[in-house]
């Protein structure tokens, strides 16, 4: 069941399952709580009580809000957590990696440790050597480029196809649901926004988080040339010791759809000691 939280005159939609701990689960751009659905329920077998987000603009949340920013999504999950009762462990896809982390420097009370999936948590400078040698590099980034130019779902769609490159069993549903929703007057809007906005307020605060991060890459993520080399780049600018970084063989940006069983089984240990000293 959906429930909602108000947030500056704006809604954030959300679905809670399961009881214990606290984990906040938030997706990337142009997408939904519905990339967590396979997820979901080993967390919930686990012992978890589990969040599952729609980021402002996003799924069943509302649209009109001031930015879209990594700052302010971090600010809606400080929000939840808080209104849910924490501390809370966040799991952020893309984006809101990049947002779990301001999440954790800025309210450490709250933020007991952070999953990075794939995240964009450092500014971005364009990687030329790459373009050229890594064909999947070039054509994901053509795509997102053309995304951010035209507006247009069509692109997001052939980038999602690229972004996801062992397709679940579910895809052709899912991938009619995600056009349905970008679809609707204003959701490419807030898309566009989002892969516009800058990481430097994310990688600004790396250096003041004190709680563990976990961060997982995919090794055929579209996003990077190098997915591994970036995600050692975020675990280096945390402080010393509380960073250890998992590398997904063969998946791409979104490897909770495409590997799901696998990003279970790395996060259960790191929630385990986390949420257990919190």
């Amino acid at each position: 069941m959906t429930e909602h939280m108000t947030v500056d005159g704006n809604t954030i939609a959300y679905d809670l399952t399961g009881e214990g701990p606290l984990v906040v689960l938030a997706h990337g751009i142009g997408d939904s709580r519905h990339s967590y659905r396979f997820v979901v329920p080993g967390l919930v077998r686990s012992g978890y009580r589990v969040a599952n987000v729609d980021l402002r603009g996003c799924g069943d949340s509302s649209l009109g809000w001031p930015g879209y920013s990594r700052t302010d999504i971090a600010g809606d999950l400080v929000a939840l957590i808080r209104h849910l009762g924490g501390p809370a462990v966040i799991i952020g896809h893309s984006i809101s990696g990049g947002a779990a982390t301001i999440a954790a420097a800025t309210a450490p009370d709250l933020v007991a440790g952070v999953v990075e999936l794939a995240p964009f948590t450092r500014a971005q400078s364009f990687d030329l050597g790459g373009f050229f040698r890594e064909p999947r590099f070039r054509a994901g980034y053509f795509q997102l480029g053309m995304m951010l130019v035209r507006g247009r779902v069509e692109n997001w769609l052939k980038y999602l196809d690229l972004a996801v490159p062992t397709k679940p069993s579910d895809w052709a549903t899912e991938i009619a649901r995600i056009e349905t929703k970008m679809s609707e007057p204003g959701r490419m809007e807030a898309l566009r926004a989002m892969g516009k906005s800058s990481a430097a307020d994310a990688g600004a605060q790396l250096p003041h988080v004190r709680c563990p991060v976990l961060v997982v890459e995919g090794s055929a993520d579209p996003d990077w040339a190098d997915p591994r080399a970036e995600g050692e780049k975020v675990v280096a600018e945390l402080p010393a010791g509380l960073g250890e970084l998992a590398v997904i063989d063969g998946a791409g940006h979104y490897l909770h759809t495409e590997t799901p069983d696998q990003v279970v089984a790395l996060t259960l240990p790191f929630l385990e000691r986390t949420l257990a000293r919190a």
